[in-house]
């Protein structure tokens, strides 16, 4: 699957490279290369990391899938630099070698992507069909909890923030510089509170954890509301949104894996990010709505904080229903 994805996203970065037309760039952008974005989502990633790791599933998780926020922290600039430096062009030729090379990389060394014993024992058994595997995960009130409470964090995060932050930003007076520098502190602590979520997801209640990280992102949005024109303030929403950002995932996988079932957990993922899609499209288009209505965005950054509250009193509903290992003695 993963490798798959990647040599799709190659595809489309060849065709765009390769043409002047701009039917065939919405085809290779849309269609060629958006099958591989969803095919090397967390959803796919994530349950890889399940099926191989026994220990430390939590951090594995969260190293794993904060590759997607180290990519806008590193490989951008890496590529904003290629494009000055020659052409767009030669940025989508890079970015095509890089994910053939990673193709290559996926197929080798990870253990299954060349039929392996990994999956040699259970072609004997018998499979459900996808409807049954869809009928069974409706039945499973932990499944409903995640789902929705992902559309009200793609509605906070991919939806507000990664659409608004930057438009807010320049509403308040600030430059477009220290604007990008508070964003790229907002990416860079992402990345080291996805890892830090996963160490905590293998030690502690998750649950507790998962709703913890909702409303503490609630609480963040309130920090938006007074900036006006304080760039510390700014910043500060950087640094506190950045470390509840992405952190949700490690978590919620973790979760899907317990309580809705490790045999349908990239099933089950796959319909919460989707989820979390919906609510990014409703959270973005909603936004630019409000701001056209008021000419301010205190109502768009107060219904995030509310959604996000709310998300995480759904999840606090759940139980942990894990027995954590006794710790021993120094």
């Amino acid at each position: 699957m993963l490798a798959a994805g990647l040599a799709s996203v190659t595809a489309g970065c060849f065709v765009i490279a390769a043409t002047s037309s701009a039917l065939v760039f919405l085809i290779a952008f849309g269609v060629i290369a958006a099958v591989g974005f969803g095919l090397i989502a967390t959803h796919v990633v994530a349950t890889a990391v399940e099926q191989r790791f026994e220990r430390n599933q939590g951090l594995a998780m969260g190293i794993a899938t904060a590759g997607s926020t180290g990519g806008q922290f590193i490989i951008v600039p890496l590529i904003a630099f290629w494009l000055t430096a020659s052409s767009w062009r030669w940025s989508f030729t890079l970015l095509g070698f890089a994910c053939l090379a990673m193709t290559a990389g996926v197929w080798w060394l990870i253990p299954g992507g060349r039929g392996s014993e990994s999956g040699a024992g259970h072609a004997s058994k018998p499979r459900a069909t996808l409807l049954q595997d869809v009928s069974f995960m409706m039945k499973r009130p932990a499944f409903h909890v995640l789902l929705w409470s992902y559309v009200l964090c793609g509605y906070a995060t991919t939806g507000v923030v990664e659409t608004h932050f930057l438009p807010y930003a320049s509403l308040c007076g600030f430059e477009p510089l220290p604007s990008a520098a508070a964003y790229g502190v907002l990416s860079a602590v992402n990345l080291a509170g996805m890892i830090l979520s996963g160490w905590l997801t293998d030690r502690m209640n998750r649950p507790l954890l998962l709703g913890g990280i909702y409303i503490v992102r609630g609480l963040a949005f309130m920090l938006l509301v007074g900036v006006v024109r304080d760039i510390d303030m700014l910043f500060l929403f950087a640094a506190v949104f950045g470390l509840v950002d992405y952190s949700t995932q490690p978590a919620t996988a973790s979760l899907a894996a317990s309580h809705i079932g490790a045999r349908i957990m990239g099933l089950s993922l796959g319909f919460i990010l989707a989820g979390h899609s919906v609510g990014a499209a409703i959270g973005a288009y909603l936004g630019g709505y409000l701001f056209d209505v008021s000419a301010r965005y205190d109502w768009v950054w107060l219904s995030s904080a509310g959604l996000s509250v709310l998300a995480g009193g759904l999840v606090l509903m759940l139980r942990d229903g894990r027995v954590m290992p006794a710790r021993r003695r120094v």
